[in-house]
């Protein structure tokens, strides 16, 4: 049935699967994609929507690198925004609300087009494991397939439990059976096992809605788009809408609080703290006699409709009362209830950096797995162990990003250093190096590195390339070309800015705040220099941030060189900690449970002081 032996057998097709196995497949490696159904692959399983505050910024990071989920995203849009604008360009993050079942058949086509892609349809109910390395999986059937390394992008499928108030189901997603009997295998081969929830509001009938009295939330009058390829940006956009609970909407909820599973003790696992259910943030936040409710079409033509904000596992009857008394949900019918969902993880402290497991050789985890949450997220983890399952077959070194190059980089280090243990999402907080981490430059940072592994074509890196002389070409002008009093002042005075008195530099005045491109453009010189160049908005847009923010770039720069020059003091893979007596006793524990690969990873050890590093760095003879 199958050939003799795959190079990646990826198991599971949702956001991480998918990436896996096309990135696998397009870097040369025979790879099979296993799934319990073949219709849902790519399956958007809670809100239609691909990015958002820092999440937005790793779609474009996969993008840059090869991957696809950018390109299924602008394929499927239905409305693009880019979040955060009033705010300086490390935090804008592009967002778009996407045709669930466009994407979805987006993706099932993309893969289908991927050489070296097969598919299969069953539940993977065991790992085939030759000492301590993977060789293959066995279907529920009984069928061994083997394979030369492993990809496990479960989801929420492991054991996975739905609440909806004090019933429990078993299944994965609604309408689908879970999966059992590799959490169990896997426990017994000594990893570390727990129990994560997330939930998801009740889909409802938009033709029963009354827009008229909610908020017009639109998208970008000039939207943009995600992939760094030809796609094309949207002309034209649907709406969203907003409306909000009131005191009325919170006293009927509390009703059903006596049957809510997280109150009763049935769900004793931790959800996402970022995106809590409604219940959660009455009890949370009870000073607060209202929340902001999104109401997000799920497509251009269905009349489906997903209440963002409105997440529960409330009983079914408790959160219909509750929705009817919700301003424009008067009349309301329901598709489906919310549910709360319970799932196996493995604690990520158990992986490397390339997202192979430390126990098994060849065994790679990605996505909720992983203990984190959101598509994008499970994507880039699913990207990364696929580029990792591929490079490991063919006897290459690993691809490993660092903290300073890409948020995935900051996802993947937070996860095996640090752990989690509740649902991890990603914020531009948590990355550092934000200003070097922007959405506009991904290209710049990851397309060489994608084309160099074999992922990302030519094509990629010759866009990237265009776009980055134009800028500095661009860059350029305004370092070298000056502007007259009489050609700027009338710009600087409508924002507020004191006149220039004699000739300057362009890129000096451009420097100003509240001076924006399309005031530079009103110079004649620079009109001129743009149009007979014909440069792309995003060759602008780049060269505007690099003028007004240089100084910030530079620094934040000379900050990661010496991060880096930590990175590069390698730590023995089987030091032995125990030696160490002048290390504290917790430092010793989680160096030897976490094993990092270098002092700088050590540093960011919860538990690890300055003392101890001074110590390590003593005896590693630095």
């Amino acid at each position: 049935m199958f050939q003799d032996k795959y190079d990646v057998i990826v198991v599971g097709g949702g956001h991480a699967g998918a990436e896996a196995a096309a990135a696998a497949a397009n870097m040369g490696a025979s790879t099979l994609l296993v799934t319990m159904n073949l219709q849902s692959i790519g399956q958007m399983s809670c809100n239609p929507a691909m990015g958002g505050i820092a999440k937005g910024q790793i779609v474009r990071e996969i993008d840059a690198l090869g991957g696809y989920s950018g390109i299924v995203s602008d394929l499927s849009a239905i409305q693009f925004k880019m979040l955060n604008k009033s705010k300086g360009p490390a935090m804008w993050s592009p967002r778009t609300q996407n045709d669930r079942m466009r994407f979805a058949e987006e993706w099932r086509l993309a893969l289908e087009r991927t050489s070296n892609v097969d598919f299969y349809q069953d539940m993977v109910s065991s790992l085939i494991i030759e000492g301590n390395t993977v060789t293959g999986v066995k279907t529920s059937l009984g069928i061994p397939i083997y394979g030369k390394s492993v990809v496990l992008t479960n989801g929420t499928f492991l054991n996975g439990l739905i609440h909806i108030g004090e019933r429990q189901l078993g299944g994965g997603r609604a309408g689908e059976k879970a999966s059992s009997g590799i959490t169990e295998q896997l426990v017994a081969l000594g990893f570390e096992s727990g129990r994560m929830k997330t939930g998801t509001p009740p889909r409802v009938d938009g033709r029963s809605l009354d827009y008229s009295v909610m908020i017009p939330q639109p998208g970008d009058a000039q939207p943009e788009k995600f992939s760094y390829t030809n796609t094309k940006p949207l002309a034209t956009q649907r709406d969203c809408h907003m409306t909000h609970t009131s005191s009325l909407v919170h006293d009927l909820l509390r009703e059903g609080f006596d049957r809510s599973p997280m109150f009763n003790g049935s769900i004793q696992s931790l959800g996402p703290r970022y995106c809590p259910s409604i219940e959660d943030k009455i009890n949370r936040f009870a000073d607060k006699d209202s929340h902001q409710l999104f109401v997000e079409p799920e497509g251009w033509d269905t009349v489906e409709v997903y209440v963002n904000g409105f997440s529960t596992s409330l009983p079914e009857e408790v959160q219909f009362k509750a929705l009817r008394s919700v301003k424009g949900f008067e009349k309301v019918k329901f598709f489906r209830p919310g549910y709360a969902i319970e799932y196996d993880y493995f604690p990520p402290t158990q992986l490397t950096h390339s997202l192979e497991t430390k126990l098994i050789s060849g065994l790679f985890f990605a996505g909720q797995i992983n203990g984190t949450t959101g598509y994008e997220e499970a994507a880039s983890q699913g990207l990364m162990a696929g580029i990792n399952a591929a490079l490991k077959v063919q006897e290459k070194d690993p691809f490993t990003l660092q903290r300073d190059e890409a948020y995935i980089g900051v996802l993947i280090d937070d996860l095996i250093t640090k752990g989690t243990d509740e649902p991890y999402r990603m914020f531009t907080s948590r990355a550092e190096y934000r200003t070097l981490l922007r959405q506009d430059n991904a290209d710049f940072r990851l397309t060489p590195m994608g084309h160099a592994i074999g992922l990302a074509s030519e094509d990629r890196l010759k866009a990237m390339e265009l776009k980055a002389s134009s800028s500095e070409n661009l860059v350029s002008f305004f370092r070298e070309t000056s502007v007259k009093p009489a050609e700027i002042n009338d710009q600087l005075a409508s924002v507020g800015s004191a006149p220039i008195s004699q000739s300057g530099k362009l890129f000096k005045v451009f420097s100003r705040p509240n001076v924006t491109m399309d005031h530079m453009l009103s110079v004649d010189s620079v009109g001129s220099f743009v149009s007979e160049n014909n440069f792309a908005r995003e060759v602008l847009e780049q060269a505007e941030i690099q003028i007004k923010y240089a100084g910030y770039i530079e620094k934040e720069k000379n900050n990661a060189d010496k991060l880096q020059r930590l990175e590069h003091v390698k730590i023995p893979s089987d030091f032995d900690y125990s030696l160490l007596k002048s290390l504290s006793y917790e430092a010793r524990e989680k160096l030897q449970e976490i094993q990092p690969v270098s002092i700088a990873q050590a540093s960011r050890i919860s538990g690890v002081s300055p003392s101890d590093i001074s110590v390590l760095l003593v005896f590693l003879g630095r």
